[in-house]
């Protein structure tokens, strides 16, 4: 088995035989590594998908070399990207996934009894297959959620297509702005959902990094191509142990919700919902942005 393969400039690095370590190059001198078993790997019509095993961080898979989720720190990602938004409108009843063929951010919003209705569209079936069979903790949720239904297909005609005001909660849980993620981060895109968003409708998209040039880049874009759409659109971070830099970024864009002002921690702790990183204090001190981060979105 070819564990990695090269990638240009970022991604995935070779590794020497006999001492198996995944690498990706969050900058041309600078690489994050993990030991790693290989568990499995495959090539489908939209990247390649590659599934380890590491000592530490438990199973975990990339895309195209890049790392998506592992077991140790899975949490953060998908309990950051559905329960502030969760917290700033309490009567969220129907919520659109966009990718997040994984499962985890699927199973967050499935914790809430009042959701109504899921609606996930994820264009790779492969990505859930091999999360079905290698990381049950997030995608044991496709085969135990009722109100969940499953669209394999492209998350950006399916917003296209969807009726005005259809949903309360959009969730952008995408890839890279490359490849099969790409769609997911222009201005025509994000004008559907705001269309598709109700008067209180609430959209989180992932917002990338700002310490590396590339990540910087992407978040300037993201931002800008937002901010001009939507009355309401702030970033928040957390830290992601595996994510270039160690913290990484989420948009909150709304038709008018405020996340701070609007912020129903109260009500949030009523529901009683166990959480390994997410709390009312992690909400608000997630909206406070480093200064050098204010300095990158005011390029933007």
């Amino acid at each position: 088995m070819n564990v990695i393969d090269e990638h240009a400039q970022y991604g995935a690095s070779s590794i020497p035989a006999g001492d198996l370590w995944f690498g990706e190059y969050y900058a041309p001198d600078v690489r994050f590594a993990l030991q790693c078993q290989p568990v499995a790997q495959e090539r489908s019509p939209y990247q390649q998908i590659d599934f380890y095993r590491n000592p530490t961080f438990g199973i975990f898979f990339t895309l195209n070399g890049y790392v998506q989720v592992t077991s140790k720190d899975e949490f953060i990602y998908h309990d950051m990207i559905v329960h502030p938004a969760m917290a700033v409108n309490p009567d969220i009843r129907r919520v659109l996934i966009i990718g997040g063929g994984d499962g985890g951010t699927a199973r967050e919003v499935s914790r809430y009894p009042g959701i109504e209705k899921i609606d996930m569209v994820e264009i790779d079936e492969a990505v859930i297959r091999l999360c079905r069979r290698f990381l049950p903790q997030t995608a044991a949720v496709f085969d135990r959620e009722p109100r969940l239904t499953l669209t394999i297909g492209d998350g950006v005609d399916f917003v296209a297509k969807a009726a005005d005001g259809a949903y309360d909660l959009l969730l952008v849980d995408s890839t890279d702005p490359v490849g099969p993620g790409e769609g997911l981060f222009t201005a025509a895109f994000y004008q559907d959902c705001y269309r598709i968003l109700s008067p209180k409708g609430i959209m989180i998209n992932q917002q990338e990094g700002a310490f590396y040039p590339q990540d910087i880049w992407e978040m300037q874009r993201a931002h800008k191509k937002v901010s001009a759409i939507f009355p309401v659109s702030k970033l928040y971070g957390f830290n992601m142990p595996t994510y270039a830099s160690g913290y990484w970024y989420f948009g909150f864009a709304s038709k008018g919700l405020d996340p701070l002002q609007d912020h129903h921690a109260d009500q949030w702790r009523r529901l009683g919902l166990k959480t390994k990183y997410y709390n009312a204090d992690i909400h608000r001190a997630s909206f406070a942005l480093p200064n050098y981060v204010l300095d990158v979105l005011g390029q933007a």
